[in-house]
């Protein structure tokens, strides 16, 4: 454990190194001594250490500069407290920290379970076996809600897919211009549907779709895919980009589809391969906003 853990006085002698680093060279012990919460004389007394172990240099009154060996030490220190940091933040607090669940079938409070994502939703199964597990912190029935903590392993998760579904802009046909048949046929088995753009949204209610948001279409299908659900996003072309971005941001597989320009002609899929849609299909957007 670095020895700013261990005890107080390598604490403050450790936080003083640090002011006059963040100061120098011009350094006010009055300063350091309210920003440490300790006396000025007690700064001066530390100080006077510091330079006598060759971790600073003083150059002049009230100038000081933190030597290489100074460095050094903070970053060797820095180091250690970045491990408990993390060692609390993803061992200890990942443990204890709570979550809820459904209840697959009838729990008891202290029971071990199997974790498990269903259509993007945790739920847990009375069973010890799977390949990421919990503890009941409290009782449940089948279908109810029930705490879990004391998380150990990885849930399993097949990504869910999205499909961008472009439409053109009123100026273009809009709406109109997109034959109904086919959105609810690349609708079909998607569990979430949402729209960005008047356009997008009058395109699903002329096919019988209410899309489930209007805003933030992009960041909705990222994180229904990040949970395992396919999702599809119907949007107007100048808000493509933005619905993309969203998408490459959380690191989303997905493809783009162009609505068809007059009613009855049949929607044509670029996809990428890697998560990103193909150029093609990207310019296909701009050109698409630039015409609007």
């Amino acid at each position: 454990m670095t020895g700013a853990l261990e005890d107080k006085r390598t604490a403050t002698r450790f936080r003083i190194l640090v002011e006059i680093a963040d100061r120098q060279p011009a350094v006010s012990q009055g300063e350091i001594a309210d920003a440490v919460g300790v006396t000025s004389q007690a700064v001066s007394e530390y100080i006077r250490e510091l330079v006598a172990d060759g971790y600073v240099d003083k150059e002049a009154r009230s100038r000081y500069r933190v030597t290489k060996e100074g460095v050094d030490w903070l970053f060797q220190e820095a180091k250690g407290l970045r491990r408990f940091a993390e060692h609390v933040t993803e061992d200890v607090l990942e443990s204890v920290q709570e979550d809820a669940a459904i209840a697959t079938a009838a729990i008891e409070a202290g029971e071990t379970v199997t974790l498990s994502l269903r259509d993007g939703l945790l739920h847990a199964t009375p069973d010890d076996t799977g390949p990421a597990t919990g503890v009941a912190t409290t009782s449940a029935d089948a279908g109810e809600d029930v705490s879990v903590t004391g998380f150990e392993g990885v849930i399993e998760i097949d990504p869910g897919r999205v499909t961008v579904v472009q439409v053109p802009s009123a100026r273009a046909g809009g709406s109109r211009a997109v034959p109904a048949a086919g959105l609810q046929n690349v609708c079909a088995d998607a569990s979430v549907v949402v729209a960005a753009g008047v356009e997008a949204v009058l395109s699903l209610r002329d096919a019988g779709i209410e899309p489930e948001t209007t805003f933030a279409a992009g960041e909705v299908a990222a994180e229904a895919a990040a949970r395992g659900v396919d999702a599809v996003v119907v949007a107007t072309a100048d808000a493509v980009g933005r619905v993309t971005d969203a998408l490459r941001d959380g690191d989303v597989l997905y493809e783009v589809t162009e609505a068809g320009a007059a009613v009855g002609v049949d929607f044509g899929a670029e996809t990428g391969g890697d998560g990103s849609s193909t150029s093609d299909g990207a310019d296909a957007g701009d050109g698409a906003a630039d015409d609007a």
